[in-house]
């Protein structure tokens, strides 16, 4: 062990060293020690080489740049070149990215990733600036005010959107089916969010949103569910969760799935390589589920559709999800500084990966609306013989809301936000199906 800490150490002070020679020495220096192993000396003649760049960069560049400046991009560009989600913090994005783990801030409310190299919405989230300005996932943003994205880094898109409440920024926009980019203007605001949203569906399901996984979505499902046990069946809708807090990932997938792994992680050393497992004690194993998806789900939200997908616990319906699956931890250079580094990938149950490759549902449903029946065709329908005393019946309803309905205006007409619509369900097709679908569940158990 004493030895490997004195090679690390001599490695590393060679390398200033050579970055101390002129660049006519590097080249007439033989590179190749007898006395080291083949992968000590490659490894010696990459930092040759690199301190050479810099060297060249130093005294030819055409603007002057000192070592620090060089070393700061060089690392810049080196951890946007390994993954879109590893990333170079200087003083002040290491201050943001504390300020956005550590408390509120002030932002839209939008999370975005890099697809096909374009820095693409994952999801706004609801309730936001972004959700009000009308940004939906899969929005490829062009510009930021007047910045282009192009090569821009999450983090360095994050920190130009990011601000102080009441100030606006602008985005430019590809949005699949416009005929050109989009401006939208949207002013920042105090972030706070509601994880859980329950909701009923008739007298027999329960609806359950999950915006994005906090500290509170795991305990905030399990309360729903007590206070709802006479329902037969779960919707739980996972759509735009831009993901969060892999703990409560792991918590909710466990409150439906009684034994077995529900993801694991694989990285280059053994300590990053981990099985996280569900506990038999208090799983609602019997209540038949399905979990709405689309292109904005993604992370914590893959691990939980996935899990329960893998464990025939639940059916999928929408759409394919958005594709990150790998793991991210940060490391601190310097007392201002740090790097976030990709260290693992997360695996589903069945071993198939989420990076860049998503979670496919069971039953694809594109998102819009339920065509209804025709009421007018009903009435066509109707015999003859039967016309005119339908025709009373309708009559009587009539006379009676007249004098009975409430007013739009009043408060028994006011929407009842703890109930979904009809009206609402036959807006959202994918919704719609998983209805549908979980109605069929309960019938074929006999629950009903």
């Amino acid at each position: 062990m004493g030895r490997g800490k004195l090679f690390v150490f001599g490695f590393i002070f060679s390398a200033f060293v050579i970055y101390s020679i002129s660049s006519t020495e590097l080249l007439a220096k033989n590179s190749y020690n007898p006395n080291l192993s083949a992968d000590q000396n490659s490894r010696l003649e990459a930092m040759r080489k690199f301190a050479r760049v810099l060297h060249i960069i130093e005294e030819n560049n055409v603007d002057k740049l000192n070592y620090n400046e060089i070393t700061e991009k060089a690392i810049s560009g080196l951890m946007s070149a390994l993954d879109p989600h590893s990333s170079y913090f200087t003083k002040s994005t290491y201050d943001n990215f504390k300020i956005q783990t550590d408390g509120e801030f002030g932002g839209l409310g939008i999370t975005v990733g890099i697809r096909d190299g374009a820095l693409t919405v994952i999801s706004p989230i609801d309730g936001t600036p972004a959700y009000r300005a009308g940004l939906k996932a899969g929005d490829i943003i062009l510009k930021i005010d007047d910045k282009a994205t192009l090569n821009m880094t999450i983090d360095d898109s994050v920190n130009i959107m990011r601000g102080k409440a009441g100030t606006p920024v602008n985005l430019t926009i590809v949005r699949k089916g416009e005929n050109k980019p989009l401006r939208i203007k949207i002013v920042r605001d105090i972030i706070t969010i509601d994880s859980v949203y329950t909701k009923t569906i008739d007298k027999d399901l329960l609806y359950v949103r999950v915006t994005n996984f906090d500290r509170k979505v795991t305990e905030g499902v399990r309360k729903a569910l007590l206070e709802n046990r006479d329902r037969k069946g779960l919707i739980l809708d996972l759509r735009n969760n831009p993901g969060g807090l892999l703990d409560q990932a792991v918590g909710l997938s466990d409150l439906f799935i009684d034994k077995g792994v529900i993801v694991s992680q694989k990285g280059q050393k053994e300590s990053d390589n981990r099985e996280y497992k569900a506990t038999e004690n208090n799983t609602f194993k019997n209540i038949p589920i399905v979990v709405l998806i689309n292109d904005g789900s993604a992370s914590a939200s893959e691990i939980v559709s996935g899990a329960l997908q893998d464990h025939k616990r639940a059916i999928l319906v929408g759409e394919k999800t958005f594709g990150k699956g790998s793991v991210q931890a940060v490391w601190p250079i310097t007392t201002e500084e740090a790097i976030k580094l990709t260290i693992a990938r997360y695996y589903l149950p069945s071993g198939r990966t989420i990076q860049a490759v998503g979670v496919t549902p069971d039953i694809e449903v594109f998102l819009g609306e339920v065509p209804k029946k025709d009421k007018d065709a009903d009435l066509q329908k109707i015999r003859e013989a039967d016309l005119k005393q339908h025709l009373e019946g309708e009559l009587k309803k009539v006379d009676g809301e007249s004098k009975d309905t409430p007013k739009e205006d009043s408060e028994e007409a006011k929407e009842d936000k703890t109930v979904i619509t009809e009206e609402k369900i036959y807006k959202d097709s994918q919704l719609k199906s998983g209805i549908d679908i979980i109605r069929s569940i309960i019938i074929m158990k006999g629950l009903k």
